[in-house]
């Protein structure tokens, strides 16, 4: 009976899909997104991908000053994508608690995009890059919005 009992256990664990049910994609395949972007508003910093994971630093400067400070984070969970992110206002006061979460729904060339897993926060995040123009494409509940940023050189 034990072993039995064991035995469909294994079975159900090796049935059971991963936490992560976006298309099958690895932090390697991001590797496009590495580099700075900026705009007159905003700028991304998107280190190269390392340890299963790739992530960004965001800051917003409206009127002279900073007005957000993002953190980006994209893991490897099961075969798949998941997207972390967190904004905070100046004096590093956080907009939200926790981080939204989101999972991969689709991966091509040098174009990724990831949707809300909860119902508070941006309904879909995506990015791409043509040439020089990296392009952040936003989903909210009151409509969707693209933000061009230009890659940078280094300094």
């Amino acid at each position: 009976m034990r072993r039995l009992l064991v035995g469909s256990v294994l079975v159900l664990l090796v049935a059971t899909p991963s936490l992560a049910q976006g298309p099958s994609a690895q932090v390697s395949d991001l590797a496009w997104m590495t580099g700075h972007y900026s705009s007159e508003s905003l700028e991304e910093n998107w280190a190269e991908p390392k340890g299963g994971s790739i992530a960004s630093l965001v800051r917003g400067i409206g009127d002279g000053a900073t007005n957000m400070i993002e953190l980006i984070v994209i893991e490897e969970e099961g075969n798949s994508l998941t997207l972390r992110l967190k904004q905070w206002d100046p004096g590093m006061d956080p907009r939200a608690e926790g981080f939204q979460v989101m999972e991969l729904v689709e991966i091509g060339n040098k174009k990724v995009v990831f949707k809300n897993t909860g119902e508070v926060g941006l309904q879909q995040l995506g990015y791409s890059l043509n040439g020089d123009q990296f392009t952040i494409s936003v989903t909210t509940a009151q409509g969707a919005f693209d933000i061009p940023l230009t890659r940078q050189s280094a300094h």
